[in-house]
């Protein structure tokens, strides 16, 4: 379990040192730090897998920014009044589930988990998978990236409300009161609706575009 973890922690380290290539510049001295982590990335792999460097060289190529499906995590809760929580969001003033993208080296439950947590101030368990959205398939704001959005039911544990820097507003809604304006972006009103009817249904299975 702890090789486990340190290995996850080199292949995050990795990941910032690729992002920070891509993303440098011509800037020689942000290149230089940024191939030394990755260098550094690969020894603490070589240290915890005992794999040679030049194979893990090989199985890390350099990042060239290929086009894969971005993945949204987010999670709904419902109080014991069948209320929904919901997040005001800095960005642009409105309503959404708690969550974000994923993130390099955690489960997409550990994902909302961490999520819930930094954006609500509430600890929850992940009970169970509602829905994968396809963005091209709802009818969303045009975005650059291409996305998938996952859905967890979750139930709190413990904690109390406290926003985070990006949050204006943390508060429950009835399903039949929720707010004028949702963070389009992130949640449409019609998904929140749909997820709370698979939510409130046991057998239902989750729904995937």
């Amino acid at each position: 379990m702890v090789h486990d973890n340190l290995l996850n922690l080199a292949k995050r380290v990795r990941s910032i040192a690729d992002v920070g290539l891509l993303y440098s510049g011509h800037n020689p001295y942000d290149k230089e730090r940024y191939e030394e982590l990755q260098a550094i990335a690969l020894e603490l792999m070589h240290e915890i897998t005992s794999t040679p460097i030049p194979t893990l060289r090989e199985a890390f190529p350099a990042v060239r920014d290929y086009p894969t499906a971005k993945v949204d995590i987010r999670g709904l809760t419902l109080s014991p009044k069948g209320e929904v929580l919901l997040v005001k969001e800095s960005a642009d003033g409105r309503w959404s589930l708690p969550g974000g993208w994923a993130d390099i080296g955690y489960t997409p439950k550990e994902t909302v988990v961490k999520e819930f947590r930094e954006e609500t101030g509430f600890e929850v368990i992940p009970v169970r998978l509602l829905a994968v959205f396809d963005k091209k398939m709802h009818p969303h704001p045009p975005q650059a990236h291409y996305v998938y959005k996952m859905v967890f039911l979750c139930q709190i544990t413990g904690g109390a409300i406290r926003q985070a820097f990006d949050v204006q507003d943390v508060n429950f809604f009835a399903p039949t009161n929720l707010p004028a304006e949702f963070s389009e972006d992130r949640i449409l009103r019609q998904q929140i609706e749909l997820l709370i009817k698979i939510a409130k249904d046991e057998t239902a299975l989750p729904y995937c575009d």
